[in-house]
């Protein structure tokens, strides 16, 4: 099995948003803040998209679909 580059850049993005949101809110940065969340927020949606893929390449395995590269 291969490592999906978008749920390990989600990963990443979603803590980083995370630390920098949490900051935000400790040093009453507003701007800190919101732009954690949006990182967050991005992460998020990498690793979904990272588990789509997946669930496709599997399906594609199952029925026997070889993926065009």
């Amino acid at each position: 099995m291969t490592v999906n580059r978008d749920k390990v850049e989600g990963t990443v993005n979603t803590t980083v948003g995370g630390f920098k949101e949490n900051i935000g809110k400790a040093t009453g940065n507003q701007t800190l803040q919101a732009e954690g969340n949006v990182q967050k927020t991005k992460g998020q949606f990498q690793k979904l998209s990272g588990a789509v893929l997946d669930t496709v390449k599997q399906f594609q395995n199952l029925v026997g679909i070889k993926p065009k590269k």
